[in-house]
């Protein structure tokens, strides 16, 4: 199995393209993925690196989670061992065009995404 690694940062936010044209100068960022139109947005730096997720859904003053990234082949085993330690599945796991993802929270309520992009 190989390790789960940090992904990036998301920015929940009913406003993703305002949000993305904001941090895109603010940060010298650049588009590099979108999806549904305005739901999924990724800002990445100028080496291409994904440093910023802005994810249309409802939000409030400093509301972020933390999206954690595995091969797709580890996923399901990925999400049973971050249920062992103690986070709680908050909805799917599902499948969408880009791989899998699970919502889930920490064992404080801190919500954060496991994905599996393939």
């Amino acid at each position: 199995m190989s390790a789960t690694r940090f992904d990036l940062v998301t920015l929940d936010s009913p406003a993703t393209d305002a949000l993305a044209e904001f941090w895109s100068a603010a940060a010298d960022l650049h588009e590099v993925e979108r999806e549904d139109v305005d739901r999924w947005i990724v800002l990445a730096d100028q080496a291409g690196l994904r440093r910023l997720g802005i994810q249309r859904g409802s939000a409030r003053v400093g509301s972020v989670h933390l999206d954690l990234a595995c091969a797709p082949v580890d996923f399901e085993a990925e999400l049973a061992r971050l249920v062992g330690l103690g986070a709680q599945v908050v909805d799917g796991p599902r499948h969408e065009p880009y791989g899998s993802i699970a919502n889930l929270a920490d064992p404080q309520g801190n919500p954060f995404d496991l994905c599996a992009y393939g």
